[in-house]
């Protein structure tokens, strides 16, 4: 009957956690990438500047206006993805926190059944050969492998 338990495996909790970590380290370098691989100074898309569009090379005056709604846009999705790839961090941070927590209360677990198993094959042991001597030897036998 005990053998229909359920059986964690640590080491595939083991690699979840590893391959977590890796994650969160490339997300670290898209988040830096993000910030300053991304960066549009001022003017790169053009400028309008004292009646002149000076990109477009036309000079009869007037604002640039594609290239102020480009370096608009570009701002908007600068900071979405900024927003984003921030949000994945916590998410993958948080369930590698509990990932760890979740091996952690399972390793836990496996030692507290470990250690009552020995400590009970210690107590039969003990009582049966206090006793009479009879099946001692059999007792120890059987929980060796465990």
């Amino acid at each position: 009957m005990a053998g229909d338990g359920y059986k964690v495996d640590l080491s595939a909790l083991d690699q979840v956690i590893r391959k977590l970590n890796g994650i969160i380290g490339d997300l670290g370098k898209a988040n830096a990438d993000t910030k300053s691989n991304t960066y549009l100074p001022p003017g790169a898309l053009g400028t309008s500047v004292a009646g002149q569009c000076t990109t477009s090379g036309n000079t009869s005056g007037g604002r640039f206006e594609e290239a102020e709604a480009l370096t608009s846009a570009h701002a908007e999705m600068k900071d979405y993805l900024e927003s984003v790839v921030a949000h994945l961090e916590s998410v993958m941070d948080d369930f590698g926190t509990k990932t760890k927590k979740a091996h952690g209360a399972y390793q836990d677990a496996e030692a507290d059944t470990s250690n009552a198993m020995h400590g009970a094959n210690q107590v039969s042991t003990s009582s049966s050969s206090s006793s009479s001597g009879i099946g001692a030897g059999s007792s120890a036998g059987s929980m060796s492998g465990v």
